[in-house]
């Protein structure tokens, strides 16, 4: 082999420059209610085949179902932990139908098939990942967790 060809630099595709922004990472490590839940009353796990990305939710909800307490396990990427992080700092008071709502408004809008991510604060942010089809997934855990833990949570 050339000497040449081994000195040559390395080829980093730009996926990481476009998805990781700014407010990617800092969301990343800004994560609220990053502790489990000593009591839950329902807890749920999400992982994705693609990356192995993980989370864990656990919800305590009040009497009409919306979410009291909340604490996360977050096992993911950059992308994942963004997402968890926006998920845990407007969780607090919502239902289980919002949450899934957002969850489905956010895979809709990272699909292409809707024009925005709905109203839960900031998921205008994953508009950068839109064309990586295979991160979608991880970028969707924390809110499929939270809904699978509140609609066990009212059902249990």
């Amino acid at each position: 082999m050339p000497v040449e060809h081994l000195l040559a630099p390395l080829y980093i595709a730009p996926v990481t420059s476009a998805l990781y922004t700014r407010d990617i990472l800092r969301l990343a490590v800004s994560i609220p209610h990053l502790e489990r839940l000593r009591a839950p009353h329902a807890s749920a796990t999400r992982r994705s085949p693609v990356c192995g990305s993980e989370v864990t939710v656990d919800v305590v909800t009040g009497d009409d179902g919306r979410i009291l307490e909340l604490g996360q396990e977050v096992r993911a990427c950059a992308l994942g932990q963004a997402s968890a992080a926006l998920m845990g700092a407007h969780a607090l008071g919502r239902t289980p139908e919002e949450i899934a709502a957002a969850r489905d408004r956010l895979a809709g809008f990272l699909a292409g098939s809707r024009d925005d991510p709905g109203e839960w604060p900031g998921l205008s942010v994953f508009a950068y990942a839109r064309p990586f089809t295979a991160r979608h997934a991880s970028i969707l855990l924390a809110f499929e967790a939270a809904a699978d833990a509140a609609a066990a949570a009212r059902h249990g």
